[in-house]
């Protein structure tokens, strides 16, 4: 009978693979969206893995996700990026959602940026906007914390006053400003999917507080936090979304919209990574 690995013996798996490959030890982690995965190219590389080839990774099955994790540098700081993320929507578990941000936590990782594709909620908010998230809802209906706590890992409550960075928020806000990109602020809220929602659920989530909506982001955010990381995310308006003028999106158009929005996301988390 084969022997049931803890978590913490699947992350030592997953990390002795990938330092067999690369002796690779991260000062920042970074998860690319759907459609925002140009970033990884502008790396000084040093490895390139599929999430397929590293023990107990799941492997991404969405168009916009080039599922690979990808070893190197940006200006002097070595950085682990995630080109690509699974979703819970795709049938996997939190727990599995959730890995890799442990695999970067371990791999030294100590400071995180989460990047995706969003749907625009507040009337302000225009097609290709960024949004600095400064909390989120998670409407998921689950959480990757549930079940036995490894404190090597992470506290059994851990505190989620400060989800996301406020030095890094005002940072990016600096950044943001002098690079003239318009850098919007707003509360993410995470679902399930894989549907889109319908006019009264975004009429809902912006009663309850909700500026973008997105399927991906608030897991990892919860275990990062859960890890001690500091966390900066950065959501890409790809569809607005305000109930009384709702019409039909489509993921192709979603797509183009994140990749014409890229270029100012890449050039916001280099200086965020140099600076940060």
């Amino acid at each position: 009978m084969a022997k049931v690995l803890t978590l913490s013996q699947k992350i030592d798996k997953a990390v002795a693979f990938i330092r067999k490959k690369n002796d690779f030890k991260a000062q920042i982690a970074v998860v690319l969206g759907s459609g925002l995965g140009n970033l990884s190219s502008q790396m000084v590389e040093e490895a390139r893995i599929p999430f397929e080839k590293i023990p107990h990774f799941p492997k991404s099955g969405v168009q916009g996700h080039a599922g690979e994790l990808v070893l190197g540098k940006i200006g002097r700081r070595r950085v682990a990026v995630m080109d690509g993320r699974v979703h819970y929507s795709e049938g996997y578990t939190m727990q599995d959602v959730t890995f890799p941000i442990r695999v970067l936590r371990a791999l030294g990782a100590k400071k995180l940026i989460l990047t995706c594709a969003a749907g625009g909620m507040n009337p302000l908010y225009d097609k290709g906007d960024i949004v600095c998230l400064v909390d989120h809802i998670n409407l998921t209906g689950d959480n990757p914390l549930i079940g036995p706590n490894d404190d090597k890992l992470g506290p059994r409550f851990p505190d989620m006053s400060e989800p996301y960075y406020r030095e890094y928020i005002k940072l990016a806000e600096e950044i943001a400003l002098e690079e003239r990109i318009r850098l919007r602020k707003g509360v993410f809220v995470g679902v399930a999917g894989p549907n889109l929602e319908t006019a009264a659920e975004y009429r809902f989530l912006q009663t309850i507080g909700g500026d973008v909506v997105s399927m991906s982001m608030v897991a990892e955010n919860i275990v990062a936090i859960h890890g001690k990381m500091r966390v900066v995310g950065l959501a890409v308006v790809t569809d607005i979304c305000l109930p009384d003028a709702l019409g039909p999106a489509s993921h192709s158009e979603i797509l183009k919209v994140a990749k014409k929005a890229e270029p100012k996301l890449t050039q916001l988390v280099f200086r965020l990574i140099s600076e940060m």
